[in-house]
């Protein structure tokens, strides 16, 4: 049977600096702009969580959507709504908190739990012009394999 491919939107508000104590505050700021400002920055993200799989026969779902919605609430979005990502997210801590970073965080705090299906994409949007996509550490059918 073909496989089908189910997506869920979330949204959450979340402040974060980017900054590499490594580097110069001249270095910081020329490379991460406005995302360096030592008083936060914000954006209003959009995360998208697809699942892979086959409809089951009784139901035709690939993934429950009310449940995904719930883990996604649950793993994630419960986590990082409204709060800073630098210092309020146990599960970033160390993290530089870009958006390829916490695309990569979330995946890994979702892919164990995924009821039925698999784990496919984790889409972030940063902005409504800039997002990144990650398609987990081995997955063969990324798009570029």
């Amino acid at each position: 049977m073909a496989t089908v491919y189910v997506t869920r939107r979330a949204q959450f508000n979340a402040a974060h600096r980017l900054h590499n104590a490594e580097h110069s505050e001249a270095w910081n700021e020329a490379t991460f702009g406005a995302c360096n400002n030592p008083n936060w920055h914000g954006h209003n993200y959009v995360l998208e969580v697809t699942v892979a799989g086959t409809p089951a026969a009784d139901t035709g779902y690939v993934v429950d959507l009310v449940v995904l919605k719930q883990l996604i609430k649950t793993r994630v979005t419960n986590h990082v709504d409204h709060r800073n990502l630098n210092l309020d997210v146990d599960f970033l801590r160390g993290i530089m908190p870009s958006t390829e970073n916490l695309a990569i965080a979330f995946w890994d705090r979702l892919a164990p739990h995924i009821p039925a299906g698999r784990l496919y994409r984790v889409r972030l949007f940063e902005t409504d012009r800039n997002f990144v996509e990650y398609y987990g550490p081995s997955h063969e059918d990324a798009p570029g394999r």
